[in-house]
């Protein structure tokens, strides 16, 4: 009893000397300058993205949102409208940061095997330099012959005739084009005599940090399927020619490409960053498989114009993203903002374990932003459907590449406008964080990227470095 009555004592002599409501005023103010400090991180972020709407709107929700907690220091009054306001703020951060899932949609699934690479964009955009294929081709896909009358009426890719002609741009394009095309030589070659004893677990690390090292983004490795090859080459003097390859793991790795590049587009710095990358993962692919065959093991390098297999299946596959609605790689850090390269190899390596980021096609699923900026309207807006054994989405291939034809670059709006693109900081690491947590913050981030960056964001001027057109002829 004696106890009881001292503890007692203690808390009410304790609380009657606290000053409950001025504790209170400096724990308000405290949220203010954390709330601050938040919104001046995030404006400093836009400005340095040249994010100008950015700025002003999270100037303009600062002002509002944070004036309440200071007008605390002279009027006092404000403390019921400070103390409400951090109320709603505090719940809906965590509601945001909550781990719900939801209801996630379901995983693409593996294709059926047998896709012909001649039936491709890249393919069939060759086939009027031989006529004997030309006639050939279209005598077996008589429903292509129309839309690829239609790109061939269009000035084409990297023409000096386009819309978006750059004399120097399009020279530099073309220059890393020839570039990779000598990088051919290097795909295959002779495995050394002296086959060396691997340990899997550790070569499998060193080839992941010295990709890295080499300039790449992300490394993961999966088994080789037979879905993941084509079934018959489509390129240069490959074309006809049936696949066989027999190797048992597939590396894939993905480049960045830089996003001031490819804020440009659909103009020119958008096809010289494509094309760069295309030489820097090229040129990547071919050193890990001649290392690889310098230990006395098999290994195929597949890089542009010389592919044997489906690049975005096998990075899927290979756990570096998703298959997003405009059909490329979506990865979590960069979106579709990358090139992908891959080598094949029978050398022991230890897979990556199999992880379906399905939060990525769920916010693609609410998302709709490529739909909306794609000049040539080839984005389904429509949910994924079954087509050849996999729930995806299906662009309209021959719609999108006929705007190349008439733009002279790859365009690159659909690639550079996905939330998921934007540039790998502070800012952007924290939203995608909450984006693969919670269902709800999902669907929020899609109407907020809208809000700050525009549904259908504009193109941005090229970087000073690359002149116009008028002044690159002078």
């Amino acid at each position: 009893m004696i106890f009881r009555k001292v503890a007692k004592t203690f808390i009410f002599c304790t609380f009657e000397k606290i000053d409950i409501p001025g504790m209170l005023q400096s724990i308000l103010i405290a949220f203010g300058i954390i709330l601050t400090i938040v919104f001046i991180t995030a404006i400093i972020i836009s400005i340095c993205e040249g994010e100008k709407k950015a700025v002003l709107i999270l100037l303009f929700t600062a002002i509002i949102l944070i004036t309440p907690f200071f007008l605390l220091l002279v009027f006092p009054f404000f403390t019921t409208v400070s103390f409400l306001l951090a109320g709603i703020i505090f719940t809906l951060l965590i509601l945001f940061i909550l781990p719900l899932k939801g209801k996630l949609p379901e995983p693409t699934g593996a294709p059926v095997p047998g896709i012909d690479e001649r039936t491709t964009m890249f393919s069939r955009r060759e086939l009027k330099q031989d006529i004997l294929r030309f006639n050939d081709y279209y005598k077996q896909h008589p429903e292509h012959k129309t839309p690829d009358d239609q790109f061939r009426k269009e000035p084409g890719l990297l023409s000096t005739q386009s819309r978006y002609a750059h004399t120097y741009g399009f020279a530099s394009a073309k220059a890393s084009f020839a570039t990779v095309g000598y990088l051919a030589a290097g795909v295959t070659g002779h495995e050394s005599m002296r086959k060396q004893n691997i340990d899997p677990d550790a070569l499998t690390k060193y080839i992941k940090a010295w990709t890295k090292k080499l300039g790449a983004l992300d490394t993961g490795i999966t088994g080789l399927q037979d879905y993941h090859l084509y079934t018959v080459a489509g390129r240069g003097n490959r074309y006809g020619k049936i696949i066989f390859n027999n190797h048992r793991f597939a590396i894939a790795f993905t480049v960045e490409m830089d996003y001031k590049m490819m804020s440009a587009a659909p103009a020119v710095p958008t096809v010289m960053e494509s094309a760069q990358k295309y030489l820097s993962s090229g040129a990547i692919a071919i050193q890990i498989a001649h290392f690889i065959r310098e230990l006395g093991y098999e290994a195929r390098a597949h890089i542009d114009a010389n592919y044997e297999l489906i690049c975005p299946i096998v990075a899927r596959d290979a756990g570096l993203g998703e298959i997003g609605r405009m059909g490329l790689l979506l990865t979590p850090k960069h979106g579709p903002r990358v090139r992908i390269a891959v080598v094949t190899t029978n050398i022991p390596l230890i897979k990556n374990q199999e992880k379906n980021n399905l939060s990525v096609l769920d916010f693609c699923n609410h998302c709709k932003k490529c739909v909306d900026v794609c000049p040539a309207q080839a984005i389904p807006k429509a949910g994924r459907r079954q087509i050849s054994g996999n729930l995806r989405w299906q662009i309209n291939s021959e719609a999108c590449y006929t705007y190349w034809c008439l733009s002279g670059t790859d365009c690159g709006k659909c690639v550079v406008s996905c939330p998921y693109a934007h540039p790998d900081n502070l800012l952007h690491r924290v939203i995608r964080t909450g984006v693969s947590r919670n269902f709800i913050f999902r669907q929020v981030a899609v109407r907020l990227d809208d809000l700050f960056y525009g549904k259908k964001p504009k193109s941005k001027s090229y970087p000073g470095w690359i002149r116009s057109e008028s002044e690159s002829c002078l």
